[in-house]
């Protein structure tokens, strides 16, 4: 699905309709009767469980900015009155239903896949093979999302039939094993179709037998980490190993087409040809490679320019993370980076710590002192900048360009943006890429180990290093900052004690409030001193948002450690 197919994703897929008692089809209407009746209308329905991804994982709501915030690698950061990512830097919530757009999100498109699963064979299908890629693309989103669910709020309420159900937590166990089973499904179900430019072309964001067996790898790694396993228990019967898990990974890598973009700055729209303003992009001799020639990226979240200018219903469909992550100063558009709400600055402990030998590091961290950046002024402080460090993320920022009508974000040249400083980031959010795949594997032990760690080296000019456990942590912090990975890697390497890393890894930073120089431990309340506590009372788990407790009338218990307010708001 490219940019422009996202648009027509909000068709009413699900609608009810009235009908008379003698009524036995609707023939004006659709409904889970006679939808989907055709392959053209099957393939409507699994888009319409791709919408989930840019439209309800928006802004805050985004699995990738809750999980940065939690990391140790940024802060909350925003204006003074942004309590809500200042409250999720110190595990707690401004309000009960902080994450509330998350889970209904997650469970939205959970319903659409049960719908379209429980229809599969409803269609008039041409050929089998049709059906057998519309049913591994549902299983997959139905498997990814309950992923998102398990890792952000541990046991979640599991629900695999379109029926309206109110269940409990299902067991860690259970949880996974339909998350496994829905990516087995979607590996055994799923074309094995290389990845090109060519293809990427015409199926941006659509789900590959590559993606799954990546986010399986994923999966695997979260599970038996986090709950101390050693296989991952199957719904339908029987386990997955880790030999499975090992072969899908090798099969990954050697069939999927996918490869590591030379330069690993590439793969960033700073590096886009028109940054030619950009100090640091143009004496590297930088390209973006942009969007569908990324052919390092498995899966990712399409975003599009095709909305309209209203605030709270078009910008889903625009990449809000980028937006949230751009810098304060709303004096001008700046190049190459551009004005936002200034959330999730830097840990300035982390860039610090960070091997100046890595091309990654500047390749990924604006550090505003540099002058080799060569960038345009940045105003320190700009409209009550919080827990400011000078240091922003580059993956994920406002991308400005020179045009004749002025400075403007790229995706107005390239995609049809609309001129509106909070409508225009199109940036494509990766969820999966290759260099992670080569990690994994290298970390699950593969025979090829040491060869997928040489080569996420070798394209940043590294030498080759043992592969120890430690040397792939470090490798993963500095192969994937920014990403939404990190927190989940702390909590399966840390388990509930993650947050002790997360606390040793933030003390003592420098952070400004309005240029006020401060730390995170003289917060209000001494909130970061009992960081690593919050997180093992809670498991490092989220919040359930309070309103799905009261929708369940009690049967869904909330999450341990978030039961006393006194203790989570903040």
């Amino acid at each position: 699905m490219n940019k422009i197919f996202l648009f027509i994703a909000t068709i009413l897929l699900f609608a009810g309709c009235k009908q008379s008692f003698l009524d036995t089809q609707n023939l004006t209407q659709k409904s889970s009767d006679n939808f989907p009746g055709t392959a053209v209308e099957a393939d409507q329905a699994v888009t319409g469980i791709y919408a989930i991804l840019p439209t309800g994982f928006s802004g805050l709501a985004s699995p990738l900015l809750i999980s940065e915030i939690l990391s140790d690698d940024r802060f909350g950061g925003g204006g003074q009155n942004d309590r809500d990512p200042q409250a999720i830097e110190f595990f707690r919530v401004k309000v009960p239903n902080e994450f509330s757009t998350t889970w209904a999100s997650c469970y939205k498109g959970i319903f659409r896949a049960n719908t379209l699963i429980a229809s599969i064979n409803k269609p008039k299908w041409d050929t089998s093979a049709q059906r057998q890629k519309i049913y591994g693309e549902a299983s997959f989103l139905r498997g990814y999302y309950y992923f998102e669910l398990a890792r952000l709020f541990g046991q979640v309420p599991l629900v695999i039939d379109p029926a309206p159900a109110n269940n409990p937590k299902a067991s860690a166990d259970s949880l996974f094993a339909q998350i496994g089973q829905d990516l087995k499904n979607a590996i055994d179900s799923l074309p094995a179709t290389p990845i090109s430019t060519g293809w990427k072309a015409a199926n941006m964001g659509r789900a590959t037998k590559w993606a799954a067996e990546g986010i399986m790898a994923r999966a695997f790694l979260f599970y038996t980490g986090y709950y101390q396993k050693t296989e991952m228990p199957l719904s339908g019967g029987g386990t997955i190993s880790k030999d499975k898990v090992i072969a899908w990974v090798d099969d990954c890598v050697a069939n999927s087409g996918a490869a590591l973009v030379p330069d690993f700055r590439n793969m960033w729209p700073y590096a886009l040809k028109d940054s030619t303003h950009y100090g640091y992009a143009k004496a590297n001799g930088l390209q973006w490679v942009m969007d569908a020639g990324n052919t390092e990226s498995i899966f990712e979240i399409v975003f599009c320019g095709l909305t309209g200018s209203n605030w709270g219903t078009d910008n889903v469909y625009n990449n809000t993370v980028d937006l949230f992550c751009g810098h304060r100063d709303p004096t001008a558009q700046h190049l190459p980076f551009g004005h936002g709400w200034g959330f999730a600055p830097v840990n300035p402990n982390f860039y610090n710590s960070w091997p100046s030998g890595d091309l990654r590091k500047q390749g990924s961290v604006w550090n505003v002192d540099d002058a080799s950046e060569g960038t345009d002024t940045y105003l320190f402080g700009a409209d009550m900048q919080w827990q400011e460090t000078k240091l922003l993320g580059k993956k994920y920022i406002p991308v400005n360009i020179q045009t004749p009508a002025g400075v403007q974000g790229y995706g107005m040249k390239y995609y049809g943006a609309k001129n509106d400083m909070q409508l225009w980031n199109t940036q494509n959010i990766v969820l999966l890429r290759l260099a992670d795949v080569l990690l994994m594997g290298a970390e699950l032990g593969s025979p090829k180990a040491q060869q997928y760690m040489d080569q996420v080296r070798a394209r940043v000019q590294l030498p080759s290093v043992p592969v120890t456990l430690e040397n792939i942590k470090n490798e993963r912090h500095w192969e994937l900052a920014f990403e939404g990975i990190r927190y989940f890697d702390l909590l399966r390497w840390y388990g509930k004690a993650a947050g002790a890393e997360i606390k040793k890894n933030e003390s003592n930073a420098t952070i400004y409030n309005m240029t006020v120089a401060t730390s995170l431990e003289a917060a209000p309340g001494g909130v970061f001193s009992d960081i690593d506590k919050r997180v093992n009372d809670t498991g490092g788990f989220l919040m359930i948002p309070d309103d799905q407790i009261q929708l369940s009338n009690g049967k869904l218990v909330q999450n341990p450690g978030w039961v006393n307010s006194s203790e989570t708001m903040y």
